[in-house]
């Protein structure tokens, strides 16, 4: 049999057969919504096919796709938001930003980091969304109560909220515009309560709000904003289990906000359900070996780890794959089996794989660096710290790495 023929989902299903197909039950249903509760076009064989290429990750050949649906449907705002959809998409994994091990902590919020912006591909994010909230305003004229131009309007604004938030690290003009698109939203569900794929917006919503500190919950709450992370959990998995277009992306949030509440179990289970659609999806079977490790299961993660790097280095197998997240996962997992020589290698091939991001290529020095230190390897330690002084920015690793260059790192 040919090695890469044992898809990663297979071997997970066959593992954790039993919970595995439960949760498949939940989200993966057998009737799909009415007609009347989406857009007539998001049923489209030409869009399903589309979207078919967006979730294997072969991003360009989605985006030829959707080009020419937007194309035939010029005047329509959800036809400018797959195209938009895809750009955004493209561009984050371009950037190393689609890994969810950046945002299972609040260190995303609070540290340092700097991304290499393509300004020509942030212009024509921004003009986009623009173009397709003008689209469905124009709608809007005619009949507020268009529930397709609300829900067009506001996967509009959420797309662009996303970007500035992730790449821009703009916070408050993301917040503005992920609160205007949780009101088009929030009036799409008034209208017709089972147009089931605005309920992504309204999920993420609300587990962010109850995620927040106390402090801050005040002070929104004073702004008339409340939240609750059960109750955002809840709502994911509504869309999750009953969207047409959403059911993918509330997964993958529940997928990573069950991740940062410790609920590693449930959080496998959900990204099973993903991998079993979707076993060519890079960054589903890079979970799959994530959460393991996050279990505690080491050795398990490494050979998932191992087997995906195996998989990506086969011409084909995967439309996307970068090859350094995977690295860096297999880096942290075999320096916590305390197998340093290993992990010292592996972060040192996800810091110079030729897609590696200058965000994630610090991240990695600096790991290569410490693991030196772990081993009394001082010198090898202050070359990988050298390094990233020598690339200049102010970042949280180049801030460590001063500190190791004094004093040797000696562990968490």
């Amino acid at each position: 049999m040919n090695k890469f023929a044992l898809s990663p989902a297979r071997t997970l299903l066959r593992r954790t057969s039993g919970l595995v197909l439960a949760v498949l039950a939940l989200f993966l249903p057998s009737v799909a919504p009415a007609q009347d509760h989406t857009n007539p076009l998001n049923r489209d064989p030409a869009v399903l096919d589309a979207f078919q290429h967006f979730y294997n990750m072969d991003y360009d050949g989605a985006l030829a796709r959707f080009k020419e649906i937007r194309a035939a449907h010029p005047s329509d705002p959800i036809a400018t938001d797959y195209v938009l959809h895809t750009i955004l998409f493209r561009e984050l994994f371009r950037l190393d930003l689609l890994d969810t091990t950046f945002y299972a902590n609040d260190g995303f919020l609070t540290g340092k980091h700097t991304i290499s912006e393509n300004p020509a591909v942030r212009d024509q994010i921004k003009s986009m969304a623009g173009h397709a909230i003008d689209q469905a305003d124009e709608e809007l004229k005619s009949d507020p109560k268009n529930v397709n131009a609300l829900f067009a309007r506001g996967w509009a604004r959420s797309l662009e909220a996303a970007y500035l938030a992730m790449v821009d690290r703009s916070f408050g003009a993301a917040l503005k515009l992920a609160l205007g698109a949780k009101s088009d939203d929030a009036r799409v569900l008034q209208l017709d309560p089972d147009y089931v794929d605005a309920k992504l917006v309204i999920g993420i919503y609300q587990y962010v709000l109850g995620a927040l500190p106390l402090g801050a919950k005040l002070l929104f709450g004073f702004a008339g904003m409340h939240g609750s992370k059960s109750a955002g959990i809840a709502t994911l998995q509504d869309a999750a289990s009953r969207g047409l277009l959403t059911s993918v992306e509330a997964r993958t949030s529940m997928t990573l906000f069950l991740r940062r509440e410790g609920k590693y179990q449930q959080a496998l289970a959900v990204n099973s359900t993903l991998l079993a659609q979707y076993p060519r999806n890079f960054l589903f079977c890079l979970e799959d070996a994530n959460i393991t490790k996050d279990l505690g299961r080491g050795m398990d993660a490494i050979n998932l780890y191992r087997r995906l790097i195996a998989e990506a280095q086969h011409p084909g197998y995967f439309a996307s794959s970068h090859l350094e997240l995977a690295f860096y996962g297999l880096g942290d997992t075999l320096r916590g089996q305390r197998l340093y020589s290993q992990a010292a290698d592996a972060f040192q091939k996800a810091a110079f794989q030729p897609s590696t991001s200058p965000e994630l290529k610090r991240r990695s020095l600096l790991a290569a660096g410490e693991t030196y230190d772990l081993m009394n390897q001082r010198d090898k330690a202050r070359r990988e710290y050298q390094a990233i002084i020598a690339a200049g920015g102010n970042s949280t690793q180049s801030d460590l790495a001063h500190k190791y260059m004094d004093k040797p790192y000696r562990g968490k």
